[in-house]
């Protein structure tokens, strides 16, 4: 078994959240992981992504050579197509569909999603919005991983306690929020495959 994910957004919308949870479940789980350092600027607004390989094989570079990704989570709609040169053929993409939008000559959204569905397996999800709903809209990035976890080699149960540990000390109205974020991208995937 293994698995090659890159997320991807830009600083401040939890990349690195998404990958501790998927770090510290891949461990619970007696399985390897390699993830590597954040590349581009991890400040406010700036590109951010990461690289992170699970197996329960040893895993010899945290880089994931381009063709290779089984899947791309993006919390940032225009980040997402940065890394599609890594995706493989029948690769996952999972992205918010709201921008971030810092540059001048962002692309027209319409564009960006023709784009997006282009490819046949995606999913483009308000999870914002769903966040946001939930009374929580920092937890964007745990919508978004819930809507990918039924693809990952993680049990539901070993990324939803890695979520309550790394949100433990934030308090328990923290640990929910972000809990039922990730249960509502479950939800919300769900919906969408049927």
């Amino acid at each position: 078994m293994k698995i090659n994910l890159i997320l991807a957004g830009v600083g401040g919308q939890g990349i690195l959240t998404i990958a501790a949870v998927l770090d510290t479940a891949a461990l619970a789980s007696n399985l390897n992981i390699k993830q590597s350092e954040v590349h581009g600027m991890s400040q406010r607004g700036g590109a951010v992504q990461s690289h992170v390989r699970i197996s329960d094989k040893e895993i010899y570079s945290d880089l994931i050579p381009k063709g290779k990704a089984d899947m791309i989570i993006s919390v940032e709609p225009m980040e997402l197509l940065r890394y599609l040169p890594f995706l493989k053929k029948e690769g996952l993409l999972v992205t918010d569909s709201n921008p971030f939008n810092n540059i001048t000559d962002y692309p027209e959204l319409e564009e960006l999603y023709t784009e997006i569905k282009s490819h046949s397996n995606t999913l483009l999800i308000d999870a914002k919005k769903i966040a946001k709903d939930l009374g929580n809209s920092r937890a964007t990035n745990m919508v978004l991983l819930g809507a990918a976890a039924a693809q990952l080699p993680l049990s539901d149960e070993s990324l939803q306690e890695a979520i309550k540990s790394l949100f433990a000390r934030k308090g328990e109205k923290i640990v929910t929020k972000n809990i039922e974020a990730y249960n509502k991208g479950k939800e919300i995937a769900l919906e969408i495959a049927s």
